[in-house]
């Protein structure tokens, strides 16, 4: 895998459900699931609620292998931060914590590379998660912020 070039982690990205609005960082010390994450944008697509892993909201990825290296890995991810799984144990995932978070699968423990952070809109968080757990699955649209000069 090549390595990513390095103004991909200065991309801030902005990730809509119905009348939330977000916006993300992206972090430096996970370059290669930053790379893989940005191959997917401008992405729509769902978030269900988490089964094992607490206050967190998932969107399942199956099978699809991304061929990603463990890097900046947690167990224990603070409300905002999210996770990208590259699967073994589990389906290949990305995790957002709302609130208390423990990452899991049905097997157990799992840990996950910190590849983003969301910096505006933590205060939705919660009704996001109430959202996913009540409702059902929501929608999520996630594309670069307009002021990062980025052409995706």
């Amino acid at each position: 895998m090549s390595r990513p070039q390095p103004e991909e982690s200065s991309v801030r990205l902005r990730l809509v459900s119905n009348d939330l609005e977000f916006l993300a960082e992206l972090r430096p010390d996970a370059p290669h699931s930053v790379a893989a994450f940005l191959a997917l944008l401008p992405w729509e697509t769902q978030l269900v609620h988490v089964r094992w892993s607490g206050e967190g909201v998932w969107i399942p990825l199956g099978e699809k292998d991304f061929a990603l290296p463990w890097e900046n890995t947690t167990r224990y991810p603070s409300p905002g931060d999210v996770l990208f799984y590259p699967g073994g144990y589990s389906e290949t995932e990305i995790l957002l914590a709302y609130g208390a978070c423990s990452f899991a699968s049905k097997l157990g423990p799992i840990a996950g590379n910190h590849f983003m952070s969301f910096v505006e809109g933590l205060e939705q968080l919660p009704e996001l998660g109430r959202r996913c757990l009540w409702q059902g699955a929501q929608p999520l649209i996630i594309t670069t912020h307009p002021t990062t000069g980025a052409s995706r």
